[in-house]
């Protein structure tokens, strides 16, 4: 997305000055961006160029490249690579690029991904939208755009990119175990259009023949249901702890203590049992896919 500099069209174009990469005063990645800044701004005092011309040098707006410096402003990694360049830094600019794509990413995203990533086992029933784990990109982008009020085109992206970035837990290994239990429901709306909708389903199937994932359907015709408090998350560590949330209890915050995420754990357990299993599960899922 292009913005201009607001200054009357006087200054380039900004590709990389997108609104939703604006940084929090109040959150604790802005120090980080701080830093960076500071180091732009003495690489590129070093080389002796005003902003103006580093800005020319590597193609960007004037505008972006003090908000840059002041740690006002994200900037995308393809910024920094032609700063890294124009300025020959030694690799200290470049060195920020992945604090930088962390950064990018909503504070909650970002805590949610740090809880995630080191998890050995993760336990997670939805009872209205699918989990975000499970998500292709263009049913998160469909799902993020029918929020109202409408958000711009640029706080949906990143939106996307962060909820993106969690799904590297798939990748990790050793492999953590996975259980997803879903609402009949959510595969049969078909938001986002048939096709996206269509995708949404052939990516589930994919993801429940997985070897360490287990994904489980609750059909509506259920007569008992253990889950009707919301959502439950479960994440256990290596070391014995563990972390849990759910909408129906302890108001909705994360707890720690045994007692609370016992509870969890029992009504996770419970819905577990209703659901239909694994192998059941994928067959249903086919079965809507052919319906779709």
């Amino acid at each position: 997305m292009s913005v201009g500099s607001g200054n009357g069209g006087t200054e380039p174009s900004d590709a990389a000055d997108e609104p939703g990469w604006d940084v929090d005063p109040e959150d604790e990645i802005a120090s980080v961006v701080e830093a960076l800044g500071r180091q732009q701004k003495r690489w590129r005092e070093t080389a002796g160029l005003r902003v103006a011309g580093f800005a020319d040098a590597i193609g960007y707006g004037e505008d972006l490249v003090r908000k840059v410096e002041r740690g006002a402003r994200i900037p995308r990694p393809e910024y920094l690579d032609k700063a890294e360049a124009v300025l020959d830094a030694k690799g200290f600019i470049s060195a920020m690029r992945d604090e930088m794509l962390k950064a990018r990413y909503p504070k909650k995203v970002r805590e949610l991904a740090k809880l995630e990533e080191r998890a050995v086992e993760v336990l997670l029933y939805s009872n209205h939208n699918l989990h975000g784990l499970l998500q292709t990109e263009e049913y998160m982008r469909a799902l993020f755009s029918m929020r109202l009020p409408a958000q711009p085109q640029d706080a949906v992206e990143r939106g996307v990119a962060g909820r993106l970035s969690r799904q590297s837990i798939f990748d990790r290994s050793p492999n953590p175990s996975l259980s997803f239990i879903l609402e009949e429901v959510m595969l049969r709306r078909p938001l986002g259009g048939r096709m996206v909708w269509r995708r949404q389903l052939e990516h589930l199937m994919e993801v429940g023949e997985l070897r360490n994932v287990a994904l489980q359907v609750m059909p509506t015709d259920r007569e008992e249901h253990a889950g009707m408090g919301g959502l439950i998350e479960v994440l256990k560590y290596e070391d014995g702890t563990a972390v849990g949330r759910s909408d129906g209890a302890f108001n909705g915050r994360p707890v720690s203590d045994p007692k609370q995420l016992r509870v969890l754990e029992l009504r996770y357990g419970m819905i577990r049992t209703q659901a239909l299993p694994p192998g059941e599960s994928l067959a249903f899922i086919e079965q809507v896919l052919g319906e779709a």
